[in-house]
């Protein structure tokens, strides 16, 4: 009786180890499952927060009115009173040509002038006499025409000296080049010594800024883009000499003149800036972002969550072809969450997009959940570029 009760326990116990064994190999296998899938797949969060859409492009940036100063005599630079970053007002003298030339023909035309009125005086002394001959009847009819018609043309003579004397005198007064604006010089061209010549194209002497506190950037927009872009809209840029300082201002103008290079068509935004400090120099490259649309506390996905697709045997087996990334347009999408081990497909509708997370519209997805956005593999593949650099013999 001993033996068999012995033998009776021993088979109980033995069947309770087997079952917490299965039951303990079920637990293991079912938790490495799911273990396996996490890992298999990589999550990102749904988060509500704030979106922003924008376009970029690269401009310059240019002083709002940039005078160019020439010259309309020719001579040899005399004087230079100006030079670069000078600060200059209206009127200002900044250059001075050789007079000499001028002068000589101002004295020239003054000589001119004096024979003409001399010849004139004799014509029109003339004139009277020949009319008090013809009214006594000692001179035809015809001599007395001719002494009319001298006088007329000594005055003519007069006239045109005359004309020809005040031209050259401008042209002497052209030989001080004076600012036509209060601003800033950016450019100068000349140096003492150095001859110009105004001839079929007036030379560039000087440019001045008028105003550097209010510059614009110039930049050229793609046509896709375009349709987005109005007068008043904020933007926000960078210059490469303040890397770790973002500027605002505004679209001032979108000009309809298009612009068509190698195919492409672009169109010129002029943005409007503000530069208090004047920090912002003539030339500079902007990195510039037009703000287009801005949504505050919305559900936003990542952009890798839209382009995610599961793969099947045959296509895990065929080359792989980089995905096309959703447009925030408003248009549907389907993103996958991570269930119990499985993939859970839901439908959106997406609204504006910054290039790394967009808008959801609508759609049965909820802020906080997790969202498949890659595998474990591309994960790898996607990592930090590896430091280990040949060095070429």
């Amino acid at each position: 009786m001993m033996n068999t009760g012995k033998s009776l326990f021993s088979k109980t116990s033995v069947a309770v180890v087997l079952v917490v064994a299965v039951c303990v190999a079920a637990l293991l296998w079912w938790r490495l499952g799911s273990s396996g899938a996490q890992q298999k797949y990589r999550t990102a969060p749904a988060k509500t927060d704030d979106v922003t859409q924008t376009v970029s492009a690269n401009g310059t940036l240019n002083p709002v009115v940039l005078v160019s100063v020439g010259t309309q005599v020719s001579g040899t630079v005399k004087k230079l009173l100006v030079d670069f970053n000078d600060r200059v007002k209206a009127g200002q003298v900044l250059l001075e040509l050789d007079p000499a030339l001028l002068q000589a023909q101002v004295r020239q035309d003054e000589a001119n002038v004096n024979s003409a009125r001399a010849a004139r005086d004799l014509a029109e002394a003339n004139d009277a006499r020949s009319r008090t001959l013809f009214q006594q009847e000692f001179i035809s009819k015809q001599d007395y025409d001719t002494a009319v018609q001298a006088r007329k043309s000594t005055q003519a003579q007069v006239a045109q000296a005359s004309a020809q004397l005040a031209k050259d005198r401008t042209n002497l007064n052209y030989a001080v080049i004076r600012s036509p604006v209060s601003g800033v010089v950016v450019d100068r061209t000349v140096d003492v010594g150095q001859t110009v010549a105004a001839s079929f194209q007036t030379p560039t002497l000087f440019r001045i800024a008028q105003d550097l506190r209010k510059m614009q950037i110039d930049s050229s927009f793609a046509e896709a883009d375009i349709g987005n872009i109005k007068v008043g809209q904020p933007v926000v840029f960078g210059v490469d000499a303040f890397p770790n300082r973002t500027f605002t201002a505004n679209v001032k103008q979108v000009r309809l003149n298009a612009t068509v290079q190698q195919n492409v068509v672009t169109y010129d935004v002029v943005v409007a800036v503000e530069n208090p400090e004047e920090i912002l120099k003539p030339g500079m490259t902007a990195y510039v972002n037009v703000i287009v649309a801005q949504h505050k506390g919305v559900l936003l996905v990542p952009n890798a969550a839209l382009r995610f697709r599961p793969e099947t045997a045959a296509e895990a087996a065929a080359p792989k072809r980089r995905p096309q990334e959703e447009r925030g347009d408003g248009s549907k999408a389907t993103v996958y969450l991570l269930a119990q081990a499985q993939l859970v497909a839901k439908s959106i509708r997406t609204g504006i997009t910054d290039g790394r997370f967009t808008e959801v519209l609508s759609g049965e997805l909820k802020d906080g959940e997790q969202l498949v956005i890659g595998t474990a593999l591309n994960a790898a593949a996607e990592g930090p570029p590896s430091t280990l650099r040949m060095r070429m013999f």
